[in-house]
């Protein structure tokens, strides 16, 4: 009795330390966060789930969808658009771990063609998926109409200058890769993007055209990319609809696929990606479940019936 005693005040303290962040964030109800102008659509936060096809346009993709052509960029992206897509991430740069950095030029090169012919083929709105100022600055004149931002306007802030001085959204991500271990993942995302958040509104980016994203793969280890997805509603006290990016990442691969031994050694293993189909969609339904309110992902067609079908249960939609 007298050792719990001693305890409590110590347990009590470390409660309150891990949730200061949630604690001062704003309350959060989906009903607040009203909608975004993204292009000629308009997203109303919380009435439905929205799908976002990726296009990679490189041949060194994860997920093994990379295109180095125009013209197959264009086609799939029609294609995606057809099975119900409603946003369009165009990325001409590979984001997997451990791949190379290519120039702005070459970003250009590959981005640029595939956002000016889909800008006037397509209805859907088109996001350039880039941390680059000005692959950003042209995909937007060329008829995007959303940056996506791996790194959280860390590496490029004047990327929410431009997406004010534009009118256009910004999703924002967390992104722990170079940074140093972290053993509280979710405070240390939340805290992430809170100062994301901030900047964005400090450079006059409107509230309600940031998106945020926890960053699921980036720097952190596949039981942090679990808890993540477990916590997920946590993230609603930002007060920002949340974007999940879960499609066939490699975490889905290591539940699956890894035999204990590799799990124990800490080998990396990368299956092939038709066998992430259903694991991706059970992060997808779970994350709806969790908050989720726009789902980055590969397969639109088997993405869009699980939206579907979350939203029914979920949201009664």
């Amino acid at each position: 009795m007298i050792a719990i005693t001693l305890l409590l005040p110590i347990y009590l303290t470390i409660l309150m330390f891990s949730s200061a962040i949630i604690n001062n964030m704003p309350d959060y109800k989906s009903s607040k966060l009203g909608s975004t102008q993204c292009g000629r659509s308009i997203f109303y936060w919380g009435k439905r789930t929205y799908v976002m096809g990726v296009i990679n346009v490189s041949p060194d993709s994860f997920s093994g969808d990379g295109l180095a052509d125009v013209e197959g960029a264009i086609a799939r992206a029609k294609r995606l658009a057809s099975e119900g897509a409603d946003i369009i991430d165009i990325g001409g740069e590979s984001t997997r771990p451990g791949s190379t950095a290519i120039s702005t030029d070459e970003e250009l090169r590959r981005v640029i063609p595939v956002v000016e012919k889909l800008a006037q083929e397509l209805s859907v709105p088109l996001s350039v998926d880039t941390y680059k100022l000005e692959v950003a600055r042209q995909a937007l004149n060329a008829g995007a109409s959303m940056i996506n931002d791996i790194w959280g306007l860390q590496k490029e802030p004047k990327l929410a200058e431009l997406a004010a001085r534009k009118g256009v959204p910004v999703a924002l991500m967390s992104n722990q890769r170079g940074s140093a271990p972290c053993h509280d993942i979710v405070p240390a995302v939340i805290s992430d993007l809170k100062r994301a958040i901030e900047q964005a509104l400090c450079a006059g980016v409107p509230r309600e055209n940031i998106i945020i994203d926890p960053g699921i793969g980036f720097g952190k280890t596949q039981e942090q990319n679990l808890e993540i997805l477990r916590r997920l509603e946590e993230l609603k006290a930002l007060g920002r609809p949340l974007l999940l990016g879960s499609s066939r990442k490699s975490f889905i691969g290591w539940v699956l696929d890894l035999t204990p031994e590799q799990r124990t050694r800490g080998v990396a293993f990368v299956p092939p990606s038709d066998q992430r189909l259903e694991g991706t969609a059970a992060t997808i339904a779970i994350g709806i479940a969790k908050g989720a309110h726009i789902v980055r992902v590969h397969d639109v067609e088997e993405m869009v019936r699980v939206c579907k079908m979350s939203d029914a249960i979920i949201r009664g939609v």
